[in-house]
């Protein structure tokens, strides 16, 4: 049984729809059953079972362990989405030595919610200066968000990337150029100048960030500066596809199905 759990409305800002339609897509190759994550009670345990997952709730999360811990293939699993939190995500990144911005600059500050994803423009919030950025501190604090994490904005092309681990499927796009937008905070990079950098070496850390963090199926963004250098600005656990849709999906069946035959 391959079942496919829809993400929670309020976890897919202006996504809604596409968030859906990846899941359906995939689901439709793999001729599974796709429930709404408000509605998933746990999977008795059975040889074969594989859920395919796009939950974000702490209730869902823990239910999906315990069908981890019951034989049951997850995908992607429940301690890979909750190392995608901000601040978690921030502190594996740093580890690992993965390009990211610095914590300090003269190009202004990323302010960022650190315990769950942005579900609000509010939870993202750039700050022209350091003044700025100690009273976004103040405002998150006060609002009850103690766990936040800073970056300094780095200036130059934004690109969006799109991945499934171990497939060969990636694709990189400029957001200022197609229009889709969840919070509109790809305006701040100005028109893509499409620099040169090394596709394959954003790939091959991408794909290193997808391991470490347990979440074969990603998205992100990353900065390109002008002399080609990037920084991986944010990494999520499974994203819409929407730029890719069709090819993402035959990739993440084709996961699914190698995993479901070799076992890893």
């Amino acid at each position: 049984m391959i079942i496919g759990i829809t993400r929670a409305e309020r976890f897919s800002p202006n996504s809604i729809d596409n968030d859906r339609a990846i899941m359906q897509a995939v689901i439709g190759l793999l001729r599974g059953k796709m429930i709404a994550e408000e509605d998933f009670c746990g999977l008795p345990p059975a040889p074969g079972n594989t859920i395919l997952s796009m939950a974000r709730l702490p209730r869902t999360l823990q239910l999906l362990k315990q069908c981890e811990a019951s034989g049951t293939t997850v995908i992607n699993p429940a301690r890979g989405v909750e190392n995608c939190r901000r601040s978690v995500l921030d502190g594996i990144m740093r580890s690992a030595a993965i390009p990211m911005p610095p914590t300090t600059g003269k190009d202004g500050y990323w302010i960022k919610r650190g315990d769950a994803a942005a579900q609000s423009p509010s939870d993202v919030v750039f700050c022209e200066n350091e003044a700025e950025l100690e009273l976004a501190e103040k405002r998150f604090t006060d609002s009850g968000i103690t766990d936040y994490v800073v970056s300094a904005h780095v200036c130059g092309d934004l690109v969006k990337f799109y991945g499934v681990e171990g497939t060969g499927f990636f694709r990189v796009y400029y957001p200022t150029e197609d229009g889709i937008s969840k919070f509109g905070d790809e305006k701040r990079n100005g028109i893509a100048h499409h620099y040169d950098y090394d596709t394959g070496r954003l790939q091959s850390e991408a794909e290193r960030l997808s391991a470490l963090v347990g979440t074969p199926i990603y998205g992100g963004d990353a900065v390109i500066s002008a002399s080609g250098e990037f920084f991986i600005i944010d990494f999520n656990d499974w994203p819409s596809f929407a730029r890719c849709r069709e090819d993402a999906a035959r990739a993440i069946a084709g996961l699914v199905e190698r995993i479901n035959e070799n076992g890893k």
